[in-house]
Order: C-alpha cells, then sequence, then structure tokens
C-alpha cells in the first residue's frame, strides 16, 4: 500500500484500532512509571510537529526503519479515558541519532525523519502516531521517550520499550524499574499490521498515577 500522508493524518486518534473496553473493566491497573526525560528531548519544536513522523512536510521520502502505528489510550487512576492530553514522543532515528545539537553521535542523520511528535487525545482517551520502530544507539536499548500532560496540568514522562527484547535487561534505566510487573507497564509487543505487510502496530496504554 502506498505511503499516503494526507490519508494517515485524516484518521482519529486511533481510528477503529481499538475500544476502551477492556481496560475500563479492569480493577488491577497498573500506574505507568515515571522515567527521565533524557538529554535529547528538542530545544525547539520543529516546525513539523504532527504524529506522523515518517515523513517531513515539504520532504518527498520517507524515513528509513521500519513504519510504526503507534497507539493507545490515556487513563487516569480510575482506568477512565483522559480527553484533550497532549502526548508528545521523541526518539532517534533509524541510524541511532537524535536530531539535536547535543548527540555526539557520528551516525549519519535521517533527514526524513521528523524525530518529535506530537498529538491531542480524543473523547476515549485515545492517542496515535505513526513513527519507526525503535532502534539501540550506544547505551541504550530502544526505546521512545513519551511525554503527557493532562488538561489540568498533571504531567508523566516516561519511555516505551520493544516487549522482550534482548537488550532491555542490559538497559541501566530499564533494570532500574526492578519488578517485571513495571517493566511490562513500560514495555509494548510490536506486531504485524494486517492492513499493511510493510509495517507494524505497537500498542500501549498509559495509566496517569
Amino acid at each position: 500500500m502506498p505511503y499516503n500522508r494526507r490519508r494517515f493524518l485524516s484518521f482519529t486518534a486511533a481510528g477503529s484500532m481499538l475500544s476502551l473496553g477492556s481496560l475500563a473493566a479492569g480493577n488491577d491497573l497498573i500506574f505507568t512509571p515515571r522515567q527521565t526525560a533524557g538529554p535529547f528531548y528538542p530545544e525547539t519544536i520543529p516546525l513539523d510537529s504532527d504524529n506522523d513522523l515518517v515523513q517531513v512536510k515539504g520532504k518527498n521520502a520517507i524515513a528509513k526503519g521500519t513504519i510504526t502505528n503507534v497507539y493507545g489510550h490515556v487513563l487516569d487512576r480510575q482506568g477512565e479515558p483522559v480527553t484533550d492530553a497532549t502526548v508528545e514522543i521523541w526518539q532517534c532515528d533509524a541510524n541511532g541519532r537524535y536530531h539535536h545539537p547535543d548527540d555526539s553521535n557520528d551516525a549519519p542523520l535521517d533527514e526524513n525523519f521528523q524525530a518529535y511528535g506530537k498529538t491531542q487525545t480524543d473523547a476515549e482517551g485515545r492517542y496515535r502516531f505513526r513513527t519507526i520502530k525503535p532502534v539501540p544507539y550506544p547505551g541504550r536499548t530502544p526505546h521512545i521517550h513519551y511525554r503527557i500532560t493532562t488538561p489540568g496540568g498533571d504531567q508523566l514522562t516516561t519511555q516505551m520499550y520493544i516487549d522482550g527484547f534482548a537488550g532491555n535487561q542490559r538497559d541501566g534505566l530499564f533494570r532500574r524499574l526492578g519488578s517485571e510487573q513495571r517493566q511490562k507497564a513500560v514495555s509494548a509487543s510490536f506486531v504485524d499490521n494486517p492492513d499493511d505487510s510493510a509495517e507494524l502496530m505497537a500498542r500501549w496504554d498509559v495509566v496517569m498515577g
């Protein structure tokens, strides 16, 4: 299926990809652990900062890496959806380099990767990004940084990891989470996209604690 940026941006936060049902019904919600923002949060928010990170506005090429639809819910302490929360993500490109002046990695910069994105949750607390599957870079296992800000001003900064990735247990920040339960709370499974065999999907729900 050819890539269509306009078609992606016209979708709702997560379209028909998920419903709240099974989550809201649970009584054993685990608060998403906080983690460091790291040194590479953008110094200046890029002009193109929407929820599609695989193509930069004004450029024709697509970012390197495996395109992945990352989606989920933002929930409050009671498991209710948080509407109009701001969800930000940032990550290194497929070459393992952050688009930040303090990144000393000499890997080439993928100019076709947006590197940072932002969206709002819908009435059901849903969000969605099109980005790339995260890759390792020197000293870290693959991850995507998240910052969620609710309309009331509550904020959670954390990181999302690839569930079962072999390098996770060698990563200091991942190990510092301690229990397997807390590690699972920041991990997502990356699975095939039934609508496009060239892409992946990863669902990750965030519970504000």
